[in-house]
């Protein structure tokens, strides 16, 4: 998902076009999503599930008041196996003879890492480990290798089985205002489970902060995020409480509607409520016309031409 920052971690709310998130809800044509949300709850009933998050303490991308939420990490869960336990990890992967334990210091598992943990991984790790993955509803409809790639279209497509089970939901997210699209997943949260507080990049302390002024999308091209990476995030049953974190401020600000935008730059997480609760999000290209409609509306500035993405990295995590 992002390298650990490099900072002290003690950001404010950078947000996008000065404002802390951008409701979607009077750009889109929502009528659609109760459909969806009955395809969505049926297919997940027969798609194979995955987890997502877990690890991010270890990656560095937690706010320090709220790193004690992350519970059980994999990431000090593996880094602490005996080597009897080491050896049943390894067993209980995809590709075991993948694994060189005798060089297990040097290896990294997780998303996006050299050796990505199988399903029945995770559930020995959470099971035997008290792991924590606070995503344990998590299915890709456009599969993604890296985060840094994750507006890119190239190469991808929705896979077979969303095809199988989400026809309705993909023929809506190909109607949504992007010109590419590079990602696009279901993610869920069980009930009475929390979405760690954690941030997708690197914070830009001191460019584009809460507080430092009407920050458009031209000045947070120039910072070091460049700008906002584009995605909307769709909600049908309206349900899932995400909250961004302000780590100055120690102050929640709610996200509200069943389609938004923010700056995944910043920190942001989920309240636990007593019942399922998933969101999908859908990553790309916005299309011009809606850059050009949201600038006109929030009173943002023109931006200069977007500079080219960069190159895929080769490590990193991806979650949600």
């Amino acid at each position: 998902m992002a390298e650990p920052h490099r900072d002290s971690g003690t950001q404010g709310i950078q947000g996008i076009f000065a404002r802390p998130y951008i409701d979607l809800e009077p750009y889109l044509d929502l009528s659609p999503l109760a459909e969806i949300h009955e395809e969505v709850c049926l297919a997940l009933t027969q798609a194979p599930i995955d987890y997502t998050g877990g690890s991010h303490r270890t990656m560095g991308i937690m706010p320090p008041s709220r790193r004690g939420e992350a519970l059980a990490d994999y990431g000090e869960v593996i880094r602490g196996l005996s080597d009897e336990e080491f050896l049943t990890f390894q067993r209980l992967s995809d590709d075991p003879a993948a694994i060189d334990r005798s060089s297990r210091a040097t290896l990294e598992f997780g998303e996006e890492r050299e050796l990505p943990l199988s399903r029945r991984q995770m559930l020995w790790l959470k099971f035997r480990h008290g792991v924590y993955f606070p995503w344990k509803v998590y299915v890709e409809l456009i599969p993604n290798r890296y985060w840094s790639d994750k507006s890119r279209s190239d190469g991808k497509d929705f896979t077979r089985l969303a095809r199988s089970f989400f026809p309705r939901t993909i023929a809506y997210v190909k109607r949504l205002p992007f010109s590419s699209i590079g990602r696009c997943n279901i993610m869920g949260l069980e009930a009475n489970d929390h979405g760690t507080v954690h941030r997708d990049g690197e914070g830009t302390e001191g460019e584009g902060t809460e507080g430092e002024g009407a920050q458009g999308e031209g000045t947070l091209r120039e910072s070091t995020q460049r700008e906002p990476d584009h995605f909307i995030t769709l909600c049908p049953a309206g349900n899932k409480r995400l909250f961004l974190w302000d780590e100055q401020a120690r102050r929640k600000t709610p996200v509200g509607g069943r389609a938004y935008w923010f700056n995944d730059h910043d920190y942001h997480g989920v309240e636990a409520d007593p019942f399922f609760r998933y969101s999908l999000r859908v990553d790309g290209t916005f299309t011009p016309e809606l850059i050009e409609a949201l600038r006109r509306d929030h009173g943002a500035p023109a931006a200069r031409p977007a500079p080219s993405p960069p190159a895929p990295r080769d490590a990193g995590e991806a979650a949600a």
